[in-house]
């Protein structure tokens, strides 16, 4: 007898074809997730940012505006 080829798959190639197939579409899903993951949290840095800076604006404005306050005095404590 010859170790010929049947023209069919057998049961044990066709579930082993079947989790490669399931494993590389759960690889790609995973990745579209991580990079959509991604570009939300540079979004989200990037709105933060602008937060920031509008507030450090603001802040710098309205400590040009202000005037300038003395400094306190300090208080000595009596000795007995």
């Amino acid at each position: 007898m010859s170790a010929m080829k049947s023209a069919e798959p057998s049961p044990e190639s066709i579930a082993r074809s079947d989790r490669r197939r399931l494993a590389a579409e759960d690889g790609a899903r995973a990745l579209a997730d991580v990079e959509k993951h991604a570009v939300e949290i540079r979004k989200n840095m990037t709105r933060l940012r602008d937060l920031r800076e509008a507030k450090e604006a603001a802040d710098a404005a309205l400590a040009v505006t202000l005037p300038a306050s003395a400094p306190k005095k300090r208080s000595r404590k009596l000795s007995r």
